[in-house]
């Protein structure tokens, strides 16, 4: 559906006409720009817009499919940016993506968005509230769109790191470590964040090129260069992103090998204990059963005292089994 559809000329917002092709003619002939946003689009809806706007055919089929890395095509007459923003559900622990599509021309934006997850209402009113950027054209859309997405990253990183370290305690604590449902619990933590890296961690070149540093970010059209240190910000933002993930995994996985470790420790333990009481239990055992044998000429059969006196010795032997493997630590 189409969500909004405006022109902007110097940073002022004005209703357009129904037509996106007379729109398009208006913003050009005025100066500006035309922003539409939809969200989640029929093939007909955007049919309509694709044909207005001459938007590539290849990047049209990847914003009504969906289900793309975050990437950054340049075309003849557009840009196509597509960013992954994330939402993180503290309750359930769970870390979901969306898709924003950005197509970018001389004169027009149009965002495309799947998903529930950041909604771009916020940012076309942060924007329409700062003229002076929005008066900067249709590549202040683009970074202002990134630049939400981007600082999401770093909410959602912070709660990880919250939650991480909740798991954390939980795993070194003297009872918790012990769960069966503590190891399932750290993989699933693991999986939300290859989810989240997903998202952050292709973006990084797109982020590059817009931003203009290093070989990739020479000749990318439809972006000024006046426009390249606000895309260097959302780079900056987006390396620490990256390393805090990065960093988030390398934990979750030391915790993951600790936890395993604690676990074969613990078993090694229960082994020892159970062998320990084997052994006690194995020298009656031997006892009664040398004395239970039926034969006629054995020693000590006929002695008034045997019987107490093998009670006697298997006493004392089990109190002497109980105090060398009390003393070194199986028991």
């Amino acid at each position: 559906m189409i969500v909004d559809c405006a022109i902007y000329r110097e940073g002022q917002r004005s209703e357009g006409p129904e037509d996106f092709s007379d729109a398009l003619d208006e913003a050009r002939s005025a100066g500006g720009f035309v922003w539409i946003g939809l969200h989640e689009p029929t093939a007909d809806e955007f049919d309509l817009v694709s044909q207005e706007f001459s938007l590539h055919p290849l990047a049209v089929e990847d914003a009504l499919k969906a289900h793309q890395r975050p990437k950054l095509e340049v075309y003849d007459d557009s840009l196509f940016l597509v960013l992954k923003p994330v939402v993180y559900e503290p309750r359930s622990d769970t870390v979901s993506s969306g898709e924003i599509m950005i197509f970018l021309g001389d004169s027009f934006v149009v965002t495309v968005r799947h998903g529930e997850g950041a909604p771009l209402k916020a940012v076309r009113s942060r924007l329409e509230q700062e003229p002076e950027l929005l008066g900067k054209g249709p590549t202040a859309v683009m970074y202002a769109v990134a630049d939400a997405v981007v600082d999401h990253y770093l909410d959602v990183a912070t709660e990880l790191q919250t939650d991480l370290e909740e798991l954390e305690t939980e795993v070194f604590s003297p009872d918790g470590g012990g769960s069966r449902h503590t190891a399932s619990r750290i993989y699933n933590f693991k999986r939300q964040i290859l989810e989240f890296r997903r998202a952050t961690g292709p973006l990084a070149m797109p982020m590059t090129r817009l931003a203009g540093v290093g070989t990739f970010g020479a000749g990318v059209p439809f972006v000024e260069d006046r426009a390249r240190p606000f895309f260097r910000d959302v780079h900056d933002h987006l390396t620490r992103v990256n390393d805090s993930v990065e960093g988030l995994d390398r934990l979750v996985s030391d915790i993951l090998s600790a936890h395993l470790a604690q676990m074969s420790v613990r078993q090694n333990d229960d082994m020892r204990k159970i062998s320990a009481w084997a052994a006690m239990a194995a020298v009656p055992t031997m006892i009664a059963g040398i004395y239970g044998m039926n034969f006629d000429h054995m020693p000590e059969l006929r002695w008034g005292w045997s019987y107490p006196a093998v009670i006697v010795v298997m006493a004392l032997l089990e109190v002497l089994l109980y105090r060398l493997f009390k003393r070194r630590g199986w028991m």
